[in-house]
C-alpha cells in the first residue's frame, strides 16, 4: 500500500475560509472593555457586561448548532459553510457600528444564530482525512489557522480601534470615526471574510458523499478562471494521477484533470441510510468526550475573555491599606488597548509555533489521550497563579509575568482542543453519524462558552467590589479540576481509516497473486503452442478456438512489435487504474494480486522474442504471418489480456 498523504489542497482552501473568523473574534479582545465603557457602563460592571456579550454569541450558537449540523448532512458541508461565513461578515460590521449596549448584544446574538461552522468544519476535515495516523496533523490545521488569525486579530483591534483616541466617558462626536470608533478593525475582518467566501465558492469541493456528484456552479467558474489565468501567464497544467489512498471516503471515482469523471468507471450508487438513533450517536465514549469538550470550551473562553478585563482594570499598590496579603487585593495592570493587543499577538505567535512543531510529534510519542490530560492540568496551574501577577511592583514585571503565563496557557490550548476533537471523532460509531455528533458538540460546547464568560465576568464584578481579584480565576481552576475527572475513563478510538482485516487481506492478496501467476503461465504456454502450430504459409490452426490479444490495443502495422517493455508497463498501469470484472465469474482481481502478477509477467516476457501482428488477410502466401483477431472474445483477464472462446 502506498503511503497515505493529506489532501493538502482542499485543507488549504478550507483554512482560507476559516481564517476570517478568528480575526473577527480575537480583534475584540483589546478594545472590548473600552467599548463597553463607552456605552455608559460603570467601571466595576464592565467585566460582567463584557462576559454577557460573549455569552450571548455562544448561547445563540447553542440554539442552532444541531440544526446547522443536520442541514449540512442534508444539503452539504460547502453551502452551510458559505452561509455561516456570510452571516458572520454582516454581523461583524453591525457589531462595529454599535452605539449602545443593546445593539452590540443583538449583533452578537445574530452572529451566533447564523453560524454553525465550528462543527461543520470539523466534520469536513474528518471526511477529508479519516485515517488515524494522519489525524494529529489534519486536526491541528484548523486550530493552527485560528492561532494565526489570533495573531492578526488582536493586532488589528489594538492598532485600528479608536484611532482618534476618543474618550470613552465622553459623548461621541459627529465625525465618522468619532461616532463609530471601533468600526475599522471590524471592516478589516469583513474584508478577510469576503476573501474566504470567494475562495470557498470557487474552489472548495463538497466532502459529503451524497452531494459530491451534484453540479457545483462555483467549481465550474473556478475551473474556468484557473484555465484563463493559466493561459494568460502561460502556466502549464500539472497532470495529477488519482490515487485510491488519497480519496477521503470509501467510494472512489477516477477524476481526470479535476473536472471530468471517467466514463469507463461505473459510478456506485448507494441507497440512503436510515436516520441514526440517539443510541448510535451518544455512545458512552462519545458522551464522555462531549462532557470533556464542554469543560475545555467553558474555562478556556472564560479565561481569554477575563484576561483583557483583568489587564485593563486599574492597578492597586501592594502598600495600599486595603491590601491584605496573601488573598485580599483587587488590582489589575491598568494597560491600554495597544499594550493588550501586543501581548495577545506574542501569545498567538507562540501558540502557532506549538501547534505546528510541538503538537504532532508529542501526540505521536505520548498519545492523544495523555496529551489531553496534560493540557487540562496546565490550565489548572495557570488559573491558580494568574491573579498574583498584579502584586508585582512594576508594570513591566507584570507584563512579563502574564506573558509567560499566557504562553504556558497557549501550550495547554494547543494540545487540548485538537486532542479533544480527535478523541471525539474516533469515538463515533461510524462516519454517517459524525456530522450529527459534531453538530451536537457545537451546541453543547456553546453552552460552555456561554456559561464561561458569564461566570467569570459575574464573579469578577462581585469580587472586586469586595476587594478581591482571585475568586474568578480560582473558580475556573476548580472547574478545570472537575473537567479533568472524566478523562480517567476515556479510551482512544481507532479512527476510520485503519483496516482491521489488513493482515487477513494481505494473506488473501498473496493467495490471489499465486492463482493469477498460474493463470498467466497457462496463458503464455498456450501462446507458445499456438505459435508453434502455425503452418509455413502463416495460417493458424484452431483460429476460432483461441485468440491472444489485448482489448485496449489498436491494430498495428506489420513492422511494429506487438509488445514492448514500455507498453507492458502502460498496460499494467491501465489495468490497475481501470479495474474491470471478469465476465462470467463476476469476480474482480484484487489490486495487490494484480500488481504482483504483472510484475512477474513483465520479468518473464522480457526474455521472450517480440511477436508481431500483421494486417495482411489470411492465406496470402509464404512469409505472411497470422492475424490475431478479436473474434470469440468473452472476457478480460489480468493485465488486460483477452481470453478466447469457441467463437460460436
Amino acid at each position: 500500500m502506498s503511503q497515505r498523504r493529506l489532501p493538502v489542497k482542499q485543507l488549504v482552501i478550507l483554512s482560507i475560509c476559516r481564517f476570517a473568523e478568528p480575526i473577527a473574534l480575537t480583534s475584540v479582545f483589546p478594545y472590548l472593555p473600552e467599548m463597553i465603557e463607552s456605552f455608559g457602563v460603570p467601571e466595576n460592571d464592565i467585566a460582567r457586561w463584557a462576559g454577557v456579550t460573549s455569552s450571548v454569541f455562544s448561547l445563540s450558537q447553542c440554539v442552532t448548532g444541531i440544526s446547522w449540523g443536520a442541514a449540512s448532512d442534508h444539503y452539504g458541508r460547502k453551502p452551510m459553510i458559505l452561509i455561516g461565513l456570510t452571516n458572520t461578515m454582516v454581523t461583524t460590521l453591525i457589531w462595529g457600528f454599535s452605539t449602545s449596549l443593546p445593539m452590540a448584544i443583538t449583533a452578537r446574538a445574530l452572529q451566533g444564530l447564523g453560524n454553525g461552522n465550528v462543527g461543520i468544519l470539523r466534520t469536513t476535515v474528518a471526511e477529508m482525512c479519516p485515517w488515524k495516523e494522519l489525524q494529529p496533523r489534519a486536526f491541528s490545521i484548523m486550530p493552527l489557522v485560528y492561532t494565526i488569525g489570533a495573531i492578526i486579530g488582536p493586532t488589528l483591534g489594538g492598532a485600528m480601534s479608536n484611532p482618534l483616541h476618543v474618550d470613552p466617558l465622553k459623548p461621541r462626536g459627529d465625525k465618522f470615526l468619532e461616532k463609530y470608533p471601533y468600526i475599522l478593525p471590524n471592516f478589516a475582518a469583513a474584508c478577510f471574510f469576503f476573501i474566504g467566501i470567494a475562495t470557498g465558492w470557487l474552489f472548495l469541493k463538497e466532502s459529503l458523499e451524497s452531494r459530491k456528484n451534484h453540479r457545483d456552479v462555483g467549481l465550474i467558474v473556478g475551473a474556468k478562471l484557473t484555465a484563463f489565468f493559466r493561459t494568460i501567464f502561460g502556466i502549464p497544467k500539472r497532470s495529477e494521477k488519482g490515487h485510491a489512498d488519497l480519496q477521503p471516503l470509501l467510494a472512489h471515482q477516477k477524476i481526470i484533470n479535476d473536472e471530468e469523471i471517467a466514463e469507463d468507471v461505473p459510478v456506485q450508487i448507494t441507497e440512503p441510510e436510515k436516520k441514526p438513533s440517539i443510541r448510535d450517536v451518544l455512545t458512552p465514549q462519545t458522551t464522555l468526550n462531549l462532557v470533556v469538550y464542554v469543560f475545555i470550551a467553558l474555562y478556556s473562553l472564560a479565561y481569554d475573555q477575563l484576561l483583557p478585563v483583568f489587564m485593563h482594570h486599574p492597578p492597586q499598590s501592594i502598600d495600599d491599606p486595603n491590601t491584605k496579603l496573601p488573598l485580599k487585593f483587587q488590582g489589575g495592570f491598568g494597560l491600554k488597548n495597544g499594550q493588550i493587543g501586543v501581548l495577545f499577538t506574542i501569545f498567538s505567535i507562540f501558540s502557532t509555533f506549538c501547534q505546528f512543531f510541538i503538537f504532532p510529534p508529542c501526540t505521536r510519542y505520548f498519545g492523544v489521550l495523555r496529551c489531553l490530560r496534560i493540557s487540562m492540568l496546565i490550565y489548572l496551574a495557570v488559573f491558580i497563579v494568574t491573579p498574583f501577577t498584579s502584586l508585582l511592583r512594576t508594570q513591566f514585571q507584570q507584563q512579563v509575568a502574564i506573558l509567560i503565563l499566557m504562553m504556558i496557557r497557549g501550550v495547554g490550548g494547543t494540545f487540548a482542543f485538537p486532542s479533544s476533537t480527535i478523541m471525539l471523532t474516533n469515538s463515533a460509531a461510524s462516519l454517517r453519524v459524525l456530522g450529527t455528533i459534531n453538530g451536537l458538540a457545537t451546541s453543547v460546547a456553546a453552552v460552555g462558552r456561554a456559561a464561561g464568560p458569564t461566570i467569570g465576568g459575574g464573579i469578577f464584578t462581585w469580587a472586586v467590589k469586595r476587594g478581591y481579584v482571585f475568586p474568578p480565576f480560582w473558580t475556573l481552576a476548580v472547574i478545570a479540576l472537575i473537567g479533568f475527572i472524566p478523562t480517567l475513563w476515556l479510551v482512544e478510538g481507532k479512527g476510520f481509516g485503519d483496516d482491521p482485516d489488513e493482515e487477513d487481506g494481505s494473506v488473501a492478496s498473496a493467495s490471489a497473486a499465486s492463482e493469477s501467476e498460474d493463470e498467466d503461465a497457462k496463458l503464455d504456454d498456450r501462446d507458445e503452442d499456438a505459435s508453434a502450430s502455425e503452418c509455413e504459409y502463416g495460417e493458424p490452426t484452431n483460429f476460432l478456438t483461441y485468440t491472444s490479444t489485448r482489448s485496449s490495443m489498436a491494430m498495428r502495422s506489420e513492422d511494429e512489435p506487438l509488445w514492448s517493455e514500455d507498453e507492458e508497463e502502460d498496460g499494467d498501469r491501465d489495468a490497475h487504474d481501470h479495474p474491470v470484472r471478469r465476465r462470467g465469474t463476476g469476480s474482480s482481481m484484487p489490486s495487490g494480486a494484480r500488481s504482483q502478477s504483472q510484475a512477474r509477467r513483465r520479468g518473464s516476457r522480457s526474455a521472450k522474442p517480440l511477436r508481431r501482428r500483421s494486417s495482411v488477410p489470411l492465406g496470402m502466401g509464404v512469409g505472411f504471418r497470422r492475424l490475431s483477431s478479436n473474434l470469440g472474445v468473452q472476457g478480460i483477464g489480468p493485465g488486460g489480456a483477452s481470453w478466447g472462446g469457441t467463437g460460436t
